[in-house]
């Protein structure tokens, strides 16, 4: 593609041939455009020098800087880059979403796959589990790509014949534009609570980075649909009105889909909706309260990307689980189960904890830590929510990255002092299997689908379900030879 046709305008320094773009200089190639975007951690503009001697074909650059190739200078360059990479790879699914909030992303994305599945058409989704589609999945860097990840994702989605895609909308990949110039057929909004404090100035700045996809990124007349359980929901909801969206109001305080009962079965539970002033019924194969709700969310967005409600309802009955979410592992000889989920802020311990309550007629042994280099102060909040729900619970490491994990252990002990202290992960886990009693439940939480734990710059390999599996099989032949 000509470097002009790429940007919109005539470029001074001549039009290029351009054979990709990337905002990495390390995968720059010849004939590639390289975007010097500035980050929290390091500006590419110190890069380009370094583009430009592995090929670089031109820069795209917020500030003044010089190269020996053509230079784009525009002040709002990741916008401007969202709008390069949609022209670079310029096919979309016909009817793309977008979802955003705190917790439960990734579930209502896939949730709302498996029934486009249902409805007979071909679906994806993409977010932090990576890009699922009929075929299985692939992973992915981040919840929600750079802009050419996303347009190169979208792009290779439609030319497999995808036409339905729901994507995770980050508040960090909505603040820095990586959603901007996708053609978004609805918009979703589960929740919001404490969470990424570290990059966000303040709570009102991580909000208006989501409404960012309401306010500004979907079109005119397209449907929201938004979970108004909380005050952060109505707020969207009203701003979702006021930009002349379709606004769907789901939840217990729905307005539009409303969840009138919940009734927990063993591993299910039963669903009562209203709808159009019509009462539903439902068997949702799954527990949890915040599943009911992710699930409420997808039916939403179903309905209003043209499913029949007869297909969602028959769908909503046959979903299967997200990986790491609520995920069983098995369970001790003497019946006890154990369940990963990755729930890592406090208002997600808290309804995962909540969840398994009803579940469990003994005691709840609870295993998680915190992230290194995320914000810190959700650390003891999630030490006070273990100490209230739980009824044991074990410290240990999650991502220390490049903090001192003996320091976020530290901090996240202050909210719950009576837990036991365990950094190395494998052990703890070890331990929290060996404290169960028949009647009791472990979770592990933190990690989830992770296969991965951080330390000081390197991954090692580590699933929290291998991990427990092995343990659980552990205490089987113990208990066999006893």
């Amino acid at each position: 593609m000509k470097l002009s046709d790429l940007a919109g305008e005539t470029v001074a320094g001549g039009d290029v041939e351009i054979t990709g773009l990337t905002a990495d200089s390390r995968e720059v190639k010849p004939g590639y455009l390289f975007a010097a975007l500035k980050g929290v951690k390091a500006d590419g503009a110190a890069y380009i020098a370094d583009a430009v001697d592995k090929g670089a074909a031109a820069i795209l650059t917020a500030a003044g800087a010089e190269a020996a190739v053509p230079v784009i200078r525009d002040a709002a360059a990741r916008a401007r880059l969202a709008r390069m990479a949609a022209r670079f790879y310029p096919r979309q699914p016909g009817a793309v979403v977008a979802v955003t909030g705190t917790n439960g992303k990734s579930s209502t994305v896939e949730f709302l796959r498996q029934i486009w599945a249902r409805a007979g058409l071909r679906a994806a989704c993409v977010g932090t589990l990576g890009v699922t589609t009929d075929a299985g999945r692939a992973p992915l860097a981040h919840t929600t790509p750079d802009p050419v990840g996303v347009h190169k994702t979208l792009n290779a989605l439609a030319e497999q014949g995808v036409s339905h895609a729901a994507m995770e909308a980050s508040s960090h990949g909505l603040k820095q534009h990586r959603l901007d110039a996708v053609d978004l057929a609805a918009v979703g909004f589960t929740n919001l609570t404490l969470d990424h404090l570290d990059y966000h100035p303040d709570f009102e700045d991580y909000f208006a980075a989501k409404l960012r996809l309401f306010a500004e990124l979907a079109r005119k007349g397209a449907p929201a649909v938004i979970n108004v359980d909380s005050e952060w929901g109505a707020r969207v909801a009203d701003a979702s009105d006021a930009a002349g969206l379709a606004v769907t109001r789901v939840g217990w305080r729905g307005a539009d889909l409303k969840l009138c009962e919940l009734t927990p079965r063993p591993a299910s539970q039963s669903l009562l909706l209203r709808r159009d002033g019509r009462e539903l019924d439902v068997e949702l194969p799954l527990v949890g309260e915040f599943q009911a709700l992710n699930a409420l969310e997808a039916a939403g967005l179903a309905l209003a990307t043209g499913v029949e409600e007869d297909t969602v309802i028959a769908a909503l009955g046959a979903l299967t689980g997200v990986a790491g979410r609520m995920q069983p592992v098995g369970a001790t000889p003497g019946g006890a189960p154990v369940v990963v989920d990755f729930a890592h802020t406090p208002d997600g311990l808290e309804k995962l904890l909540r969840t398994l309550r009803p579940h469990t007629k003994g005691r709840i042994v609870i295993v998680f830590g915190a992230g290194g280099d995320r914000d810190p102060s959700k650390r003891r909040p999630m030490g006070e929510i273990a100490a209230r729900f739980a009824d044991a619970a074990v410290v240990t490491d999650d991502n220390p990255r490049s903090e001192n994990p003996a320091d976020i252990r530290r901090a996240v002990l202050a909210g719950c002092p009576a837990a036991e202290e365990i950094g190395d992960r494998a052990a703890a886990i070890r331990a929290g299997v060996a404290m169960l009693g028949p009647d009791d439940a472990l979770v592990i939480a933190g990690k989830g689908h992770e296969t991965g734990q951080e330390f000081a710059g390197r991954v090692v390999p580590f699933d929290d379900v291998e991990v427990a599996r092995r343990a659980l099989d552990d205490l089987a032949k113990g208990a066999e030879h006893d």
